[in-house]
This record gives C-alpha cells, structure tokens and sequence, in this order.
C-alpha cells in the first residue's frame, strides 16, 4: 500500500544561501514597526551569553542592522544612533561563520570582505565561537575633523556605545540574547578585517537567539 502522505524535504538555509555572485547578500528593506513598550525593555534589558546555532533570516538581520545603526532619515541620511556633529563615523562589520561582511545602510546590503569562519577572532571567549552573529562596531576616526587624538577616542566610545545599547533594546524587544565585548586582540581582529589605520574597533557584540531549552 503506497504511503498516502506526501515526502516532506526540510532545508535549511544560512545567510550565506542568498549570496549574489560577488558574494554580498542583499537584506530586505526592515520593518520599523512592533516591537514592546520602551518602558518594559528597558526594564528588562540584560547582557546574556547563552546562544544556540540558530540562524537570523535576512529579514530579522535587516530590522537588527537598522535598529543599531540604520537610516531613520532617508531625507538627510540620518541614523537610529547619534553622533557628534553628524559625522556618521560608525561601520558595522557583521562577522558569520561564513564571512566577515560590511553593512551599508543606504542600500540594504552586507559587502562580503572576507570568506571564512573568523568567529574565534572576534573574541576571548568560548561562546563567541558558537552564536551565529557577532557584529564589530568600528570607528572611522578620519570622519572626526578638528579633533585631537584623545577626543577621537572619546567621540568614538560614545558614539559605539549608542549603536550598542540599541542593539540590547532590539534584542530586548524580540526576544534575542547579546553582550558586548571588549575582550579581544583588536590588533589581530582589525588586520583581519582589512581594516586602515584610522578606522578604530570600539566594541565587538554577540548576538543569537537563547539555547533550546
């Protein structure tokens, strides 16, 4: 007797299942709505280091990407995170276990800059090996004119640490797991990257859904 329920194929998909040919991966535009109350996020925000293997679909990447540093303005090109005298000098580098990509919030795009698991890189803890995102904020510095050296730094720090706490009130918001980082060898990781010598690694942020329990 022939089996009267049909073959069911399960596939699964990564991020890297929708690259184009050049290797980049067009996200789809974000949804900039839903979401809980500010109130009960704040409240709730916390740092966790717990992640399963889980991987993000492009569109819960895309409303991460915009939520941390996405343009809110499209008329004057503006972002979700400020920064002093509109320098715009914050990149996101969003490192997978199959690459290390380059957001560009303009067009909704991760620019593929290296092939590869470089997870291990991004930091000197176990789990940043095991969650499926850790996104580095980077500081171009050369956007900060008529600055000193230590206020460049300073700028820098502020404006990274913006882009961070969005990143925990999105997580917050949809039920996602993240911590930042500091703990890493940002000579090693920035050379990696291809990184110049203006552009400054201010913080690295572990991101993933929780563990099955």
């Amino acid at each position: 007797m022939k089996n009267k329920f049909p073959l069911i194929l399960l596939i699964v998909m990564n991020i890297s299942s929708f690259a184009q040919n050049d290797g980049n991966i067009k996200l789809p535009a974000p949804n900039t709505s839903g979401g809980q109350p500010i109130m009960d996020v704040l409240k709730n925000r916390v740092s966790k280091r717990e992640f399963s293997a889980k991987e993000f679909s492009l569109q819960q990447l895309s409303d991460l990407l915009w939520a941390a540093d996405g343009i809110n303005r499209p008329e004057s090109g503006k972002r979700t995170a400020p920064t002093a005298r509109n320098w715009l000098d914050i990149d996101l580098y969003i490192i997978t276990h199959q690459g290390i990509y380059f957001y560009q919030p303009t067009d909704f795009v991760l620019k593929l800059i290296k092939s590869g698991d470089y997870m291990k890189e991004t930091g000197k803890q176990d789990f940043v090996a095991d969650a499926p995102l850790n996104i580095i904020i980077v500081s171009n510095t050369k956007k900060m004119e008529n600055v000193t050296p230590e206020n460049k730094f300073l700028y820098a720090g502020i404006h990274g640490g913006s882009v961070s706490q969005n990143i925990y009130l999105y997580c917050t918001s949809f039920g996602l797991n993240t911590v930042t980082r500091r703990a890493l060898d940002v000579d090693a990781l920035a050379k990696i990257m291809g990184l110049s010598p203006d552009q400054m690694i201010v913080l690295a942020q572990t991101v993933g859904f929780p563990p099955s329990k």
